[in-house]
């Protein structure tokens, strides 16, 4: 009755079953993993925004397949004013509802039925069902942590074979908060000129460099096919205004069929609205008010984080660049999911565990740096009181 590719399980997992128990039971959670800004305390001007929704123009139908001409002005004036970018063509941009419509996009554009594309490990769980729907298989390249997270490059070149399509980077990683360096980005340009293959660079958290240091954008990388997401959902914490993109570059003759395909694909769904392209200046002109915000959570969570763990030698938090999450190492007591549903039980907290992300071993939990501050504080002090010993 049901496709292959949907033969997912279904059930929920043994977390999620024991949140949803102590949720039923009315018991008072403290969340540490809280990824949707709009529950954290932290949202843009609500007028402004909604104000901007409300043009006219919107009951006009305009099927423009890269999406209207203005929003993708917008996005290219955004480039502009935070990276420097100062000759993206809006015709290199095709507007999507989301960064994970954008990945279904390149996957069909890229991929036959089992192609492979190379994926970081650990990274965001998402992927897997999007390659599922797409056909694809993903095959994992190690990220290291030694001082610092590094991509593995020997395991990179193993992975590859002649089903490779295309390298997926995320820039900053979710959830170790790794940038590509400037030698890694060197490289991974080699590889993809010497095996023949793409790159897809997700950027969603590219903005929320830790350090206030801005990082360079794949938008403009040249030397392979490279197509480059993000949207508003982070860069204005606008999860609900459902405006993204993929931005294509690389050598002219193939960045030239990749969009006249990619406008096919896009004509063939026309998923985007007309109010929210409309307001596209105004929602991402948002970053300048909201990010600041972000960026000063992101520092006083990370500070409280260290504070709390100084004189803990049992419990680490490892290095993180950018992004709104934080990896902490602690003592193996069994699997990271038992550890997790023992903090919920016995302390009201969830954080998640490394599995989740695929890392490779027991002793590892992700919390999410835009949790509220007070909450933050009081969730980690009760994480200690059982791993911190």
């Amino acid at each position: 009755m049901f496709s292959h590719r949907t033969n997912w399980r279904l059930s929920p997992n043994a977390l999620t079953r024991v949140i949803e128990e102590a949720r039923t039971a009315g018991q008072e959670i403290l969340d540490l993993t809280v990824s949707n800004p709009t529950e954290a305390g932290v949202r843009p001007d609500p007028e402004i925004v909604l104000a901007a929704l409300a043009n006219p123009e919107a009951m006009h139908y305009d099927p423009q397949p890269r999406g209207l001409l203005g929003a993708r002005q917008a996005v290219c004036r955004y480039y502009r004013e935070s990276h420097g970018v100062f000759d993206l063509d809006p015709e290199r941009l095709i507007l999507t509802t989301s960064t994970s419509e954008a990945y279904s996009y390149v996957f069909h554009l890229l991929c036959n039925p089992d192609d492979e594309i190379l994926v970081p490990k650990p990274s965001y769980p998402l992927l897997e069902f999007l390659a599922d729907l797409a056909d694809v298989k993903l095959v994992p390249y190690p990220l290291l942590y030694d001082h610092g997270w590094q991509i593995d490059f020997d395991s990179l070149y193993k992975a590859a074979t002649a089903r490779s399509r295309a390298v997926i980077l995320v820039h900053p990683n979710n959830p170790t908060g790794s940038y590509v360096s400037a030698a890694e980005d060197s490289a991974l340009n080699v590889f993809c000129h010497d095996y023949g293959l793409a790159l897809i660079v997700d950027e969603v958290f590219l903005d929320y460099s830790h350090d206030g240091v801005p990082r360079r954008s794949f938008v403009t990388n040249d030397n392979a096919l490279t197509f480059t997401l993000s949207g508003v959902s982070k860069i204005s914490a606008l999860p609900q205004m459902k405006l993204a993109w993929v931005a294509t570059s690389g050598p002219e003759e193939m960045v030239a069929a990749a969009g006249a395909r990619l406008e096919i694909i896009a004509d063939t769904y026309l998923s985007m609205n007309a109010p929210v392209q409309l307001a596209a200046p105004v929602l991402l002109d948002q970053r300048k008010q909201i990010q600041p915000i972000l960026l000063d959570r992101l520092r006083v969570n990370l500070a409280e984080l260290d504070r709390q763990l100084a004189g803990r030698p049992s419990c680490t938090r490892l290095l993180v660049e950018g992004g709104w999450y934080v990896v902490l190492r602690v003592p193996v007591l069994g699997t990271d999911e038992d550890l997790a549903i023992d903090l919920l039980r016995k302390m009201a907290v969830i954080v998640h565990p490394g599995h989740f992300y695929d890392f490779p071993n027991e002793g590892h939990l992700v919390l999410s740096l835009i949790t509220e501050p007070a909450d933050f504080r009081e969730g980690v002090a009760r994480l200690l009181q059982v791993v911190g010993v």
